[in-house]
C-alpha cells in the first residue's frame, strides 16, 4: 500500500472518529447523572430520640423542721434505711426540757385525779351506807307506826295502861326523827358525791389537758429528729454535723438535710421535642443507653408523659415564662427501666430511643429519595403527577420513578419514617426502580427530564439531622 492511501486511510478514520465522539457528545447533551435503587419491602421503626438523667421514681428531701445545730448523723450518702429509722438529731436542750417539765405535769394530774377518784368512791359509798340507814330506819317506822296503832286501840278498849300507850307513842315520834336525819344525812352524801363527781372531772379534764400540750411538746422535740419516710438509699447529704439547718418561710425552702430515694424503681427522665410528642403513648417501648455505661442499652417503657412544655432556654414550664412563645419546646417523658444494673446512680446522663410505631414489610423508599415540588413545576401528564394548567400550584411529596431513561414525579402518600427509609402507603410499587441521589440533583430535578443512571459512587446519605 502506497503511502497516499494510508494517508487517505488514517484521515477518513480522524474523521470517523470524530463523528462518533460528536454524536455521543451531542446524544449525551442535557442528560443528568443520578444514583437509583429499587424499591423493597422491609420492616420499618418510627424512634423518637431524647436526652435526660437517671432519676429514681420516688424520692423525698428531708427537709429541717426546727432551727438548730446537727448533733449527729447516722447515716451516710449511700446508705440503705428502712422506714421509720432514725437518720440524725439537732441540738434539742430546751424542747427536751419543756417535755420532761410537762410529763411531770401530767404525772401531777394524773395523781390528783386518781385522789379525786378515791373521793368520789368513798362518797359514793357513804351514799350506799346511808340509803341502807333509811331502809333500816323506815321499818323502824313502820314496826313503831303499827305498834302505836295497836296500842291506841287497846287504849280506846281499857285494854292498856296510858303510861303503855304513851311509851309507843313515844317510840313512833323517835322512830320519826331518826328517819328524818337519816333523810338528811342521805342529802348531805349526796351533795358530797355530786361535789366529787365535778372534782373529778376538773382532774380529768386538766390529765387531758395536760397530755395534749405533752403530745405538743412531743411533736415539738421530734421536729428535731430526721426519719426515713420510706425503704430507700441515700443519694444526697449536703450537710455535716455541727452546721446549723433552719426550716423553711413563707416561699423560702427549709435546709435540705438530705435525699432518700427509692430504687426499686429507676427512671430515665428525657425532654422530648415537642414536634415528637404527639406521637408518644404510654407503654411504648424504649432503649435506653447510659453515658456512664458504654456500650449497653437497657429496656424500658413509657410510664409518664407530661402536659406542660418546658421552654428549652430557662427549663421553666412555658405558661409560667414571659419568654416569646416561638422558643423550641420540650416536654417531660419518664421511662422505665426494666432491670436497671446496680452500679446505676441517680444523675446519670442517658439517651431513650423510644419506638412509637413498628411496620412489617412495609413499602419503603430511602428518605433523601423524598422530594417536596410545587404542581406548577410538574409537567403536564407526567405520572402520578398533577397538571398545572390553569390549576392553583399546591405543594406534593413524591419520589422520582425511572421510566426509559426518563424521570417521572410518582406523587406518594407516605406513613411512618425510620432512621434511613420511610414508608409509603401509595404512589409505587415493589421493585420500581427510583432516584435516590445526588440530593442536590434531586431537588432541581424536573419530571421527564433525561437521566444516565451511574451507582458506581452511590454512598449512603447521611443520617436526617434529630
Amino acid at each position: 500500500m502506497t503511502s497516499r492511501k494510508k494517508v487517505t486511510l488514517a484521515a477518513v478514520a480522524l474523521i470517523a472518529l470524530s463523528a462518533m465522539v460528536i454524536a455521543t457528545r451531542h446524544g449525551r447533551r442535557g442528560q443528568v447523572t443520578v444514583q437509583t435503587a429499587r424499591v423493597v419491602r422491609q420492616d420499618l421503626q418510627s424512634v423518637v430520640a431524647a436526652s435526660g438523667e437517671i432519676k429514681p421514681k420516688n424520692y423525698i428531701n428531708i427537709s429541717a423542721s426546727a432551727m438548730g445545730r446537727i448533733r449527729q448523723l447516722l447515716v451516710k450518702e449511700g446508705a440503705r434505711v428502712r422506714k421509720g429509722q432514725l437518720l440524725g438529731t439537732l441540738e434539742n436542750i430546751q424542747p427536751g426540757a419543756d417535755l420532761e417539765g410537762q410529763r411531770a405535769s401530767v404525772r401531777s394530774a394524773e395523781a390528783d385525779a386518781s385522789a379525786g377518784e378515791s373521793a368520789l368512791k368513798a362518797a359514793s359509798d357513804n351514799v350506799k351506807q346511808v340509803q341502807r340507814t333509811i331502809e333500816r330506819d323506815r321499818t323502824d317506822l313502820e314496826k313503831a307506826q303499827l305498834d302505836f296503832d295497836r296500842a291506841r286501840s287497846l287504849l280506846d278498849h281499857r285494854l292498856i295502861a296510858r303510861q303503855d300507850f304513851e311509851s309507843k307513842q313515844a317510840a313512833l315520834k323517835d322512830a320519826e326523827a331518826t328517819l328524818q336525819e337519816a333523810i338528811d344525812k342521805m342529802s348531805q352524801a349526796e351533795a358530797q358525791m355530786e361535789q366529787a363527781k365535778a372534782q373529778l372531772a376538773g382532774y380529768q379534764s386538766r390529765v387531758a389537758q395536760s397530755k395534749a400540750t405533752l403530745q405538743r411538746f412531743t411533736d415539738v422535740l421530734r421536729d428535731y429528729d430526721f426519719y426515713a419516710p420510706l425503704d430507700g438509699i441515700v443519694t444526697n447529704l449536703p450537710v455535716r454535723v455541727g452546721e446549723t439547718v433552719v426550716p423553711g418561710i413563707q416561699n423560702s425552702s427549709g435546709s435540705t438535710v438530705m435525699t432518700i430515694a427509692d430504687m426499686s424503681l429507676i427512671t430515665a427522665e428525657v425532654k422530648v421535642d415537642e414536634t415528637d410528642i404527639v406521637t408518644l403513648q404510654l407503654g411504648q417501648t424504649a432503649e435506653v443507653a447510659i453515658d456512664a455505661m458504654p456500650g449497653q442499652t437497657f429496656s424500658g417503657r413509657v410510664v409518664e408523659i407530661g402536659n406542660t412544655a418546658i421552654l428549652r432556654s430557662t427549663g421553666l414550664a412555658a405558661s409560667e415564662s414571659a419568654v416569646s412563645s416561638q422558643e423550641a419546646k420540650d416536654f417531660k417523658v419518664v421511662v422505665a427501666l426494666d432491670a436497671p444494673p446496680e452500679a446505676v446512680r441517680p444523675g446519670l446522663s442517658c439517651t431513650a430511643r423510644i419506638t412509637t410505631a413498628t411496620r412489617h414489610g412495609a413499602i419503603a423508599v430511602p428518605l433523601q429519595a423524598l422530594t417536596v415540588k410545587q404542581s406548577s413545576e410538574l409537567a403536564h401528564g407526567a405520572a402520578g403527577s398533577v397538571a398545572a394548567g390553569g390549576a392553583r400550584a399546591r405543594t406534593v411529596t413524591g419520589v422520582f420513578v425511572v421510566r426509559q431513561g426518563r424521570a417521572e414525579f410518582h406523587t406518594v402518600r407516605t406513613g411512618i419514617s425510620g432512621s434511613l427509609d420511610v414508608e409509603v402507603i401509595e404512589g409505587l410499587n415493589e421493585n420500581e426502580e427510583i432516584v435516590i441521589g445526588p440530593y442536590q440533583v434531586i431537588r432541581t430535578l424536573r419530571s421527564g427530564a433525561q437521566i444516565a443512571v451511574d451507582n458506581r459512587a452511590a454512598t449512603p446519605p447521611p443520617p436526617p439531622a434529630a
